[in-house]
């Protein structure tokens, strides 16, 4: 039998991850997309897709070895539930392709391009790993603006001011 370590433990983190993600998604309003704190930060409905598609990355990860900006399609969406359905599909594909594979397929490449030039390479497993923490890093970023916009911020890994559950 393959060793599925390192993969099993992908799978594990995605999974305390997502609850507390998906509830995040579900509270931002359409009507805020255009939000920024700031005008150099990314508007509230980009960052809201980003959050949501980061897991897709993985699936493109072990599927496909790359990501060519030239070509990802960006997911349109009118509604929040939209996004909130796309994220529910994109965090149970990433699932998915990594209950596919064994801890030695994560040793092969992956390539981030852009128009085929490829502008970073590195193993999966990297690929992975840093990918979740990018994804954990932007939820984040999503919590303040959400709290500068007066929407409550739901527990994550213990209470928040808005949401004592735990």
């Amino acid at each position: 039998m393959s060793e599925r370590i390192l993969v099993d433990s992908y799978i594990k983190e995605l999974e305390l991850e997502y609850a507390s993600t998906r509830k995040c998604l579900e509270r931002i309003p359409v009507t805020l997309f255009d939000y920024k704190p700031h005008p150099t930060s990314m508007a509230m409905g980009y960052l809201t897709l980003l959050v949501a598609e980061i897991p897709l990355w993985i699936t493109f990860m072990v599927e496909q070895g790359e990501v060519d900006f030239a070509t990802y399609k960006r997911f349109e969406f009118t509604t929040s539930q939209e996004l909130v359905d796309h994220f529910d599909e994109v965090f149970n594909g990433a699932k998915k392709s990594l209950a596919s594979i064994t801890d030695a397929d994560l040793n092969a490449p992956f390539y981030l391009k852009r128009e085929g030039q490829v502008l970073f390479t590195q193993p999966r497993h990297e690929g992975i790993g840093s990918t979740i923490n990018h994804w954990v890093h932007h939820r984040g970023q999503l919590t303040v603006y959400m709290r500068l916009n007066g929407i409550a911020v739901p527990s994550i890994y213990g209470p928040s001011a808005d949401d004592r559950t735990f």
